[in-house]
């Protein structure tokens, strides 16, 4: 495995992930340097100790929170263990393979007492990649319950088709239809009606007498 590719790739996820704080990234980071020292083998024993004084976490609740939280938004895969004896253990997933190859590396990896769970954290990364936040992209049938101007409707279908549906580029859109209004507001401030209310013409004006 290429670490340099591994590290950029898992480096890019968290520029897109919002839910991550620096606590979830310092305990990554962490973790990687000990799967390093261990040629990257899977799955790695950890002693909690260790860990905490390399991420600098504090506090045995973040600790174990952001843990868990890094399995479920499919970063790694955490085996706890309820052994005092024998510590936890971790499988880091390998994001510079594609999405099928990294699958397939797991099932392959995964011991049989962890099946369900490795199955399990698989869905839950074909859902982060497939989907975020629960947003489904409209259709164009469903702008027009927001949209009257037809014109206006193709202009913002095909700008955030375009984009991945990012809003300013960047973040994922949780909220299309408010995307939408927000659109149109801009849309009549920079594109004003000229109100013809607003023009006092007198049509029996006679032009031959002087001013």
């Amino acid at each position: 495995m290429n670490y340099i590719k591994q590290l950029t790739a898992v480096i890019m996820r968290f520029t897109e992930d919002d839910r991550l704080n620096t606590a979830h990234v310092s305990l990554y980071l962490a973790l990687f340097q000990l799967w390093n020292m261990n040629r990257f083998r899977n799955p790695i024993s950890l002693n909690r100790m260790d860990v905490m004084k390399i991420s600098k976490i504090g506090s045995r609740t973040t600790y174990h929170r952001c843990m868990k939280e890094l399995d479920y938004w499919g970063y790694l895969h955490y085996i706890p263990s309820h052994n005092p004896l024998k510590g936890s253990r971790v499988k880091m997933f390998i994001f510079e393979t594609s999405s099928e190859q990294e699958i397939e590396q797991v099932l392959s990896q995964q011991e049989v007492q962890a099946v369900s769970p490795s199955i399990n954290t698989i869905k839950k990364i074909k859902t982060t990649k497939l989907q975020k936040e629960g947003f489904s992209k409209p259709s164009k049938e469903e702008l027009k319950s927001v949209f009257t101007d037809l014109l206006e409707l193709e202009k913002f279908f095909n700008y955030y088709e375009s984009n991945g549906w990012k809003i300013g580029g960047r973040s994922p859109m949780k909220n299309w239809k408010a995307a939408a209004k927000n659109w149109m507001l801009n849309a009549e401030k920079f594109n004003p009606k000229i109100q013809q209310s607003n023009l006092h013409l007198n049509q029996d004006k006679d032009y031959d007498i002087p001013l």
